[in-house]
């Protein structure tokens, strides 16, 4: 690849599991992408370091949701990969789109909250691209058909740390064992939000907005083995998958790389051994957080964003010990049910967030006294 036709990338969330996978995919291409900024948490050293690596001054290594909104509106870039955790990416998300900017996205919950404010910012319809596992599943596979050939999409799931537990056992499941992912690295709250199933949840809404499915048309099943990602039935009854080696590196490159595939991004799956592929129904019964947020995805405007805002302050307290894991599902329900939509902006959004942590906070508190 001609050097005038490398990409210029801003990652969000550099020091994180997104971005430390992204910076070795570019570190392997360098023939096809720029790092011109990077924005990170508190991990200020690392930030630093990755900088240092790859001959970046230190002046386009940010710090926070804030400044990485106003980095993008900074440097000139044809790719932001946000890896940011939690709903502090909205402000980047938009900020991202209004660019121009390919948005390759893996800060699942700014589209969730956002919604349609993220969908409406984009100036052309194929600015996301999804960097979910899922999602990026979903995503080539429905290039297989028309969307008026789709009949359902059906999300995998690994089943987390907690698979096959009944709902009795779960008031004892601890810290430790609900981050005891059997296939995924992943942070505190995304790896709690998979022993949950609330990440499951997430990715239904995800799906949703994404490829404008109903919610009626959306499936979970539970792929322990987390090889394929996702899949599309289409309406004459035939069903594509996308499977590969549980690794994120694939997603991330084609997010950077898009339409375009890199190649050896990793080894392929190995056909001359033998593979035994589980699939199995989720059990709503034991994990109820799928359909809470079916639920708050079909009403829509601000309820998504409760039901994420909720969450986070439930996982907190679940990991500081105030809270046993079923009570992160009561906190959400609670919260829900407290919720007054005010209409739907991005001020709108995240007034209803702080309410929502404020009310989640203040039911955590009860349940301890």
């Amino acid at each position: 690849m001609a050097e005038a036709l490398r990409r210029r990338v801003i990652i969000l969330g550099s020091t994180g599991s997104i971005g430390t996978q992204a910076l070795e995919v570019i570190h392997r291409n360098p023939e096809r992408f720029e790092v011109v900024g990077l924005a990170a948490g508190k991990n200020t050293d690392l930030a630093r370091s990755q900088a240092d690596a790859l001959g970046l001054d230190h002046r386009r290594v940010v710090f926070g949701a804030a400044d990485a909104t106003a980095l993008i509106g900074d440097v000139s870039c044809d790719v932001v990969l946000n890896g940011i955790t939690g709903s502090v990416g909205l402000l980047p998300t938009l900020a991202a789109l209004e660019s121009g900017a390919t948005l390759a996205l893996a800060n699942k919950e700014s589209l969730i909250v956002g919604g349609n404010l993220v969908l409406d910012a984009r100036v052309r319809p194929d600015q996301i691209v999804p960097v979910d596992s899922e999602h990026s599943a979903l995503a080539q596979a429905l290039m297989a058909g028309s969307h008026s050939e789709v009949a359902k999409l059906i999300v995998t799931a690994s089943g987390g740390p907690l698979r096959g537990r009944t709902a009795e056992s779960l008031a004892g499941v601890t810290p430790e064992e609900a981050l005891a992912h059997p296939t995924w690295n992943m942070g505190l709250v995304v790896t709690t939000n998979s022993a949950t199933l609330v990440n499951k949840g997430l990715e239904v809404i995800e799906a949703h907005l994404l490829f404008d499915i109903p919610f009626s048309r959306i499936e979970v099943t539970v792929h322990p083995q987390s090889v394929v990602h996702s899949l599309v039935e289409f309406h004459d009854g035939s069903t594509l998958a996308q499977a590969s080696p549980p690794d994120m590196r694939v997603p991330i490159a084609w997010g950077l790389s898009w339409p375009d595939r890199i190649p050896g991004v990793m080894p392929g799956i190995d056909w001359s051994e033998s593979h035994t592929w589980t699939f199995e129904p989720l059990d709503e019964a034991v994990f109820k957080a799928v359909s809470m947020a079916k639920d708050a995805g079909e009403r829509g405007g601000t309820f998504p964003a409760v039901f994420n805002a909720a969450n986070e302050q439930a996982v907190y307290a679940f990991h500081r010990g105030e809270i046993p894991l079923p009570g992160i599902i009561e906190v959400i329900s609670h919260a829900l049910d407290h919720h007054q939509p005010q209409g739907m902006s991005v001020e709108a959004v995240l007034e209803a967030e702080r309410v929502a942590r404020d009310v989640a906070d203040a039911f955590i508190t009860a349940q301890r006294s």
